[in-house]
């Protein structure tokens, strides 16, 4: 078992969320940078699905009852070598704030063990669907170690967090007077799992769009003219125009995003962003 002894800014069960359930307005919600959990679980010999904790701006401080392999991949370990490492028996574990990114994973050998909604461990915080933040004094528990042994080595990931964000052009990206390629925006404070509202230049057009769904990183344009990135909570149908869509292989740059963070955008053709998904499934697959 885990003892929450401080919870952190925001920290969350996460796995790599609920797909398939847009039609009933259920977002997947799931890890915000499900590359660094998926690299999390891989290393302390979990399956890549197993939850975790995701923690948000500031990490928190966890005591375990029985010895326990975990792994801490995402922020603050851009360009470093992420490997497993054990926890003793009544050891707290303390984690400060993020230097290098929004969020960090605390992958545990055997996985975080909490009741599934929906087939999904996840926490989607906007709604509650799956349970709620962690809060000081709460326990929690952990799963059966898997037959699969632990990675007892580090890994290298090139992650550049504030290199250009990929983009695919949306489907009503000729509406617009503008390309979003090359522009910079910041960040603004009132981002969340849901979107992340950017400050800069403005995406005038003036044509109506009927409702329709929306996909994971479509990057919408509100009347005002600055844009929002859809992120892992967010809602399934919109009436805005959309201009653009981050490339999968860049959406763990978002959940990666901090406010006040600069982001410019590079269009890419479908063939690149294909090819680009390619390289890092493989480059995961590779870990064994």
């Amino acid at each position: 078992m885990i003892r929450v002894e401080s919870p952190g800014l925001l920290t969350t069960v996460q796995d790599l969320g609920r797909p398939g359930y847009a039609h009933l307005g259920v977002s997947a919600s799931g890890a915000a940078d499900a590359l660094a959990l998926r690299v999390g679980n891989r290393l302390v010999g979990n399956s890549e699905n197993a939850a975790a904790l995701e923690m948000t701006l500031t990490g928190g401080a966890f005591s375990f009852d029985s010895d326990a392999v975990v792994a801490l991949t995402g922020s603050d370990f851009g360009g470093e070598r992420w490997r497993p490492f054990t926890v003793r028996a009544g050891e707290i574990l303390r984690l400060g704030p993020t230097r290098n990114g929004a969020r960090c994973y605390l992958s545990v050998r055997g996985g975080i063990d909490v009741p599934l909604v929906l087939g999904s461990a996840s926490t989607h915080v906007l709604t509650g669907l799956g349970g709620r933040p962690l809060k000081r004094g709460d326990w929690i528990a952990i799963g059966v170690a898997p037959g699969r042994a632990p990675l007892w080595r580090g890994v290298e990931w090139n992650r550049e967090r504030l290199a250009p964000l990929r983009v695919t052009p949306g489907p009503q990206a000729d509406w617009f007077g503008r390309e979003l390629d090359g522009l910079v925006y910041e960040v603004k404070e009132e981002s969340n799992r849901m979107g992340l509202r950017l400050r800069g230049p403005k995406l005038a057009q003036s044509r109506e769009l009927l409702t329709e769904g929306v996909s994971l990183g479509a990057i919408q344009c509100p009347p005002e003219g600055e844009p929002v990135i859809l992120f892992v909570e967010h809602q399934t149908t919109g009436g805005y125009p959309k201009i653009a869509n981050v490339i999968s292989a860049d959406l763990w740059r978002v959940g990666q995003l901090r406010p006040r963070d600069e982001v410019q955008f590079e269009t890419v053709p479908f063939e690149r962003a294909l090819a680009l998904l390619r390289e890092q499934e493989a480059w995961i697959g590779a870990l064994a």
